[in-house]
C-alpha cells in the first residue's frame, strides 16, 4: 500500500526565509530530512520524496469560463505553509502512521517545542479497484 506523508510547517508567516537561515540551521534541517529519507530507503519503503518550492511560487488554476483559466496565488494563500512530501510503500495504514510518528519524533529532537504535523494520505493503487466477487 502506498501512502503520502505531507509534512508542513505550522502557522506560516510567508516563505519562512529558508535561504536566509543561519548556515548551521539550514544544514541541520537538510541533514534531518536526509536521515529520515535514508531510514525509509533502508527499510525498502521509499518510493520518492521532494521538497516543494516556496508558497509564493504556488498557483491555483481553476477552470474558468470560455476555456480561460482563473489563476490565483495558492494553494495556501492565507497560511503560506511550507510543504514537502515523501511517498512510501508499506503493508498497512498503521505502518504509515508509524512512519509519520518517526518523522515527527526526529523533528522534535532537532527543534524542541516544534509543533508541526504530518498528514498521511493513501495513494490509490490497482488493489483499490479490484473486481468485486
Amino acid at each position: 500500500m502506498k501512502f503520502m506523508l505531507m509534512m508542513n510547517a505550522p502557522r506560516g508567516g510567508g516563505d519562512w526565509n529558508v535561504m536566509t537561515w543561519a548556515p548551521d540551521d539550514l544544514k541541520a534541517h537538510v541533514g534531518f530530512m536526509k536521515r529520515f529519507i535514508e531510514e525509509l530507503k533502508d527499510e525498502g519503503a521509499l518510493v520518492g520524496a521532494e521538497g516543494l518550492a516556496m508558497p509564493a511560487q504556488a498557483r491555483i488554476v481553476r477552470a474558468g469560463k470560455d476555456d480561460a483559466p482563473e489563476v490565483t496565488d495558492g494553494p495556501f494563500a492565507e497560511a503560506k505553509e511550507l510543504i514537502s512530501y515523501a511517498l512510501y510503500d508499506v503493508r498497512s495504514k498503521e505502518e504509515a502512521v508509524e512512519w509519520s510518528n518517526r518523522f515527527l519524533a526526529l523533528h522534535r529532537d532537532l527543534w524542541p517545542g516544534w509543533e508541526g504535523q504530518a498528514d498521511v494520505l493513501k495513494v490509490f493503487g490497482p488493489e483499490d479497484f479490484a473486481p468485486q466477487a
